[in-house]
């Protein structure tokens, strides 16, 4: 996916994001929001083949990251849509919520906007017909570097999805496969017991009854 991840935060609290594989996006990101102003811009920030974009918007930050060959007027397109939804869904709200406060519902808007900007051929359409083109290219985009203090380093980590696919149906055909065997192995336990319990009660039923003919019990 070339939305790798993506959130909305106030200052460094994160109010929602979502990321379709795995890697150390929020400690780079938390990185990224304390150095970055609360004024309305616009910026993106690259990092080794990943890029940072970012929207600022009535102190709300929208960013998210994207792989380089990606370019950069769908992500900020994207991210204008986020806004857009944002602030239709929660207003003021934002202004003073807590940490994660929007992630249970807003992160699910996230995912289904992420794949549409990702995969679907009519979101450079819709890029076309709000007339973002020219007003992305005034956006400047630096090394993240310049963004940190001297000597501050960081590394991003970074999972591929189709890895990462590979990785969860081979563990889940594992999982299937562990648990059909710890349920044959429990039963084949249970009717053993089973069995040594039958004969324990066998014999001392023909104890009391005279031998295995039960002439007592007749």
């Amino acid at each position: 996916m070339p939305i790798i991840y993506a959130l909305v935060a106030r200052g460094t609290c994160v109010l929602a994001e979502y990321t379709a594989t795995s890697g150390n996006f929020a400690t780079v990101t938390r990185s990224i929001l304390e150095k970055i102003s609360a004024s309305d811009s616009k910026m993106s920030y690259k990092y080794d083949r990943h890029v940072f974009h970012i929207l600022v918007d009535r102190s709300l930050t929208y960013l998210c990251m994207c792989e380089e060959e990606f370019g950069r007027q769908i992500p900020f397109t994207f991210l204008e849509d986020i806004k857009n939804r944002f602030r239709s869904a929660y207003g003021e709200q934002a202004q003073t919520a807590l940490a994660y406060a929007m992630n249970d519902d807003f992160s699910r808007v996230l995912e289904r906007q992420m794949d549409y900007y990702s995969n679907n051929p009519d979101a450079d359409k819709v890029r076309k017909v709000r007339g973002e083109i020219d007003e992305v290219k005034s956006v400047m985009v630096e090394n993240i570097e310049k963004l940190l203090q001297r000597g501050e380093k960081i590394e991003l980590l970074v999972d591929r999805t189709e890895n990462l696919n590979n990785q969860a149906m081979q563990f889940k055909k594992q999982s299937t496969q562990l648990k059909k065997a710890m349920w044959w192995k429990n039963c084949k336990m249970m009717i053993i017991i089973g069995l040594v319990v039958a004969l324990i009660l066998f014999f001392i039923i023909a104890g009391i009854c005279g031998g295995m003919s039960f002439k007592k019990c007749k």
